[in-house]
């Protein structure tokens, strides 16, 4: 089936490109595998995982809400919902109301949450240094 977007059609992918996607999935499967494994290890299901690591992540300045980890985890708004209510559940995650607005919560991170998100950053960054040379001969190859 044809792509109806020209955009996506500029010009015939070489055997190169192909192989070059194929690696660059692989790569992303074996890092997210990797990821699930290690977040099932300290008792976290691999979508708490996420969630803590994007109230975390969030740049400075700026807070976390639901509506924002639905956007940043690309779910539904009510799914964001149950996922926090099981992360708050679990003593993971704190609600706090908005002093600025008051119909908006803002997530927080509790010291439990902390401990296990370093220890697992902390192995996915040595996971990514080991993918980092298979990553680097790709990307070079596609400039």
């Amino acid at each position: 089936m044809r792509t109806k977007n020209p955009a996506l059609r500029k010009r015939r992918p070489s055997q190169a490109d192909y192989e070059a996607l194929a690696e660059f999935r692989h790569l992303i499967r074996r890092f997210l595998e990797f990821s699930q494994t290690a977040a099932r290890g300290v008792g976290l299901a691999p979508a708490q995982h996420q969630a803590l690591l994007a109230v975390k992540g969030r740049p400075r300045g700026t807070t976390m809400t639901i509506g924002a980890l639905a956007e940043r985890l690309r779910i539904r708004h009510h799914s964001a919902v149950e996922l926090v209510d099981r992360l708050s559940a679990a003593g993971l995650v704190v609600r706090k109301t908005d002093p600025q607005d008051h119909r908006r919560v803002i997530l927080d991170l509790t010291r439990a949450a902390e401990e296990h998100l370093a220890d697992l950053s902390a192995a996915h960054l040595d996971e990514l240094a080991r993918l980092k040379p298979s990553l680097r001969k790709l990307l070079a190859s596609k400039r």
